[in-house]
């Protein structure tokens, strides 16, 4: 169904034609669905739940919007999309891009502008990251919003990397094993918090909104900063991806398979508990979704 030319979204209009791309649209579009099938995202509510799809501006955040509105499209996706741009108020924002481009693509939306760049550039001492600060007031500006705009979720375009290397970051800095979770409670118990590209890699959002030439916006505030652990993480999975191809996979796959009683948290698992004779399984029975 996805290869008539005529049959898309406007927000795949002028999408090329090759087959690679074709089998590039088809992965996301898949993995994503799958990803919202296997962690419960779509509330059976009437009316349909309402998302805030929050867009950056960057080729994750883009990948994203496209896909959601393509399973929307074509029924697969019983929700109401609500687009939301937060302008922080970074010099030199282009301001005017994203709205043209939502408005051009007939995408219902919003743009909120918060000067959020100029508490953290006062708030965090030279030499720091701004990112724990930048994030933290973004997100609460973001649940505001859903909030008015009568959104029962805020979704996020963090992809299989950003969850692998969140964790990797946690275990190397935190001294704890957690990541980002594809489905959150926030902390008020009103919102979820999504990421339906749990299951995508960041490669292909780059190759996808790449070949769709969206008017990708950088961001210079964290990016503009050198030596951040994220990027320090990256760097050692591209170095274990080089030399083994396949191993983030891998991994990712791990962060779905856990078992408790081979780890060391009694929280856990009841290991004072434990006694000769007795059966303890902690496996999760459940097929995984494919991942290919």
């Amino acid at each position: 169904m996805l290869d008539d030319a005529q049959d898309i979204h406007p927000l795949f209009a002028g999408a090329p034609s090759t087959t690679e791309f074709k089998k590039l649209r088809k992965r996301i579009v898949r993995q994503t669905r799958e990803a919202i099938d296997h962690f419960g995202m779509v509330e059976q509510t009437d009316p349909p739940p309402k998302w805030l799809v929050c867009l950056s501006g960057g080729k994750d955040s883009y990948t994203l919007l496209a896909v959601l509105h393509e399973l929307k499209w074509r029924g697969l996706l019983p929700v109401e999309i609500l687009a939301c741009n937060l302008d922080q108020g970074q010099p030199g924002f282009p301001a005017t891009v994203l709205p043209e481009f939502l408005e051009n693509k007939g995408v219902p939306h919003r743009i909120e502008y918060q000067d959020t760049y100029s508490v953290v550039v006062d708030k965090v001492p030279q030499g720091r990251t701004y990112c724990a600060l930048c994030s933290r007031l973004r997100r609460g500006n973001l649940y505001r919003i859903a909030r008015e705009e009568g959104c029962s979720a805020v979704v996020l375009g963090h992809h299989r990397d950003d969850i692998l290397e969140t964790f990797f970051m946690n275990l190397f800095h935190g001294g704890r094993l957690a990541t980002m979770p594809p489905k959150l409670l926030n902390e008020e118990g009103d919102l979820f918090v999504y990421r339906p590209l749990a299951f995508v890699a960041e490669a292909d959002c780059e190759k996808f909104a790449k070949s769709m030439n969206y008017p990708i916006i950088p961001c210079d505030l964290c990016g503009s900063q050198d030596g951040l652990q994220r990027q320090q993480v990256k760097q050692i999975l591209d170095g274990w991806e080089a030399n083994s191809p396949g191993r983030r996979q891998v991994m990712f796959r791990a962060l779905m398979n856990t078992r408790p009683s081979h780890l060391l948290d009694p929280k856990l698992f009841d290991f004072e508990g434990l006694e000769r004779g007795s059966l303890k399984v902690d496996a999760n029975p459940e097929a995984l979704p494919r991942l290919r």
